[in-house]
């Protein structure tokens, strides 16, 4: 091993507040120190509590066992340019939510449009006169920045108490955090769990958050280390599954409701949402053609023992107020907001 392989390496490391690699960042300083498989360097950061430290010193380990050698161990000094005056030390760290109501929004497989129910939500809820806080948790398909017309927003820190937060996007009445906002939008986000988890830690510990009525998360789909994490940090109060009636997507629904009510896990159910009930042309608004099969997430909450909190169609408008950054929940009075203020409605009874 030589210092051109680590520096090589470390350019498959991208700094996420930049999106430019950890070489083209100027962040490598030039200590590299090589005994056999034994590399030792430092990383430069601006502050020391920077909200992207763990994870990024975490990717360069990989980086140095994926592009190297995997029995290449790492010893890497993060050195710091300006240095706060009050240091938190991570037993000390203290949670920046501060929210009435925490649920998690999840769905057991992809595709069933559960990013489109929560940004509908959030923005019912913002209308309804709710202080409300959107995390998009979904590191590796994060579709927040675009459903909210905010892609090419950037989150910029602000002092607090001795502190340096990250300021939410605020949008439409929400304040909103994604880890789209810190990547480059047309490469993948290629991380384990723990590194993905250290990311969503600091979205909600070093978050400028403020006082909330709700703080809505945005889980990935399936079940992971994430879920697990945000489950220990945060004292949900209940989590919403959202499904589609195909009877594929029950099966892994019914897996989700089971792993929340695990007795390890222990998060309220608070309800489910069948998305896509029934197809509804524009131009027939009375009809409903049952695509994806009939009633499926309603005979699931019953079976389960759960609420059904609502039936969102499948009609072209949401499709497209998502793609346009314009959440279908905006447009007072169309059938499909009425549908998601029922929803915000049957979640506060």
């Amino acid at each position: 091993m030589y210092p051109q392989q680590v520096i090589e390496a470390l350019r498959h490391v991208r700094y996420p507040g930049t999106g430019k690699d950890l070489i083209e960042s100027g962040m490598l300083e030039d200590d590299i120190r090589i005994s056999g498989f034994e590399v030792s360097f430092s990383l430069i950061f601006q502050k020391d509590n920077d909200p992207f430290l763990k994870s990024v010193v975490k990717a360069a380990e990989v980086a140095l066992q994926t592009y190297i050698d995997p029995n290449v161990v790492a010893n890497i000094h993060p050195k710091f340019v300006k240095k706060n005056l009050t240091s938190h030390s991570e037993s000390g760290h203290t949670s920046s939510i501060h929210a009435k109501h925490v649920i998690a929004i999840h769905s057991g497989k992809g595709g069933v449009g559960k990013s489109t129910v929560a940004a509908n939500i959030a923005v019912t809820l913002a209308q309804q006169g709710f202080r409300v806080g959107l995390l998009d948790a979904d590191i590796h398909g994060p579709s927040m920045p675009k459903m909210f017309h905010a892609e090419d927003c950037r989150p910029y820190s602000v002092e607090e108490d001795g502190r340096t937060l990250i300021e939410p996007i605020e949008q439409y009445g929400v304040k909103m955090l994604s880890i789209g906002f810190f990547v480059n939008p047309e490469q993948a986000v290629i991380w384990r769990g723990g590194m993905a988890s250290n990311a969503i830690k600091q979205l909600i510990e070093d978050a400028h958050w403020g006082e909330l009525d709700y703080f809505l998360i945005d889980l990935p789909p399936g079940t992971s280390d994430i879920h697990l994490t945000l489950i220990s940090e945060l004292h949900l109060t209940g989590v919403i599954v959202v499904t589609t009636p195909q009877p594929v997507a029950l099966v892994d629904a019914r897996k989700g409701v089971e792993m929340f009510r695990n007795e390890k896990v222990n998060v309220p159910i608070l309800g489910l949402i069948e998305n896509m009930a029934w197809f509804t042309p524009a131009e027939l608004p009375q009809n409903r053609y049952y695509i994806f099969g009939k009633d499926g997430g309603k005979d699931l909450a019953a079976e389960l023992h759960i609420p059904l909190l609502g039936q969102i169609p499948l009609v072209q408008s949401i499709r497209e107020g998502g793609d346009e950054g314009t959440p279908i929940a905006l447009q007072a009075g169309h059938p499909a907001a009425e549908v998601f203020q029922h929803i915000c409605h049957a979640l506060q009874n």
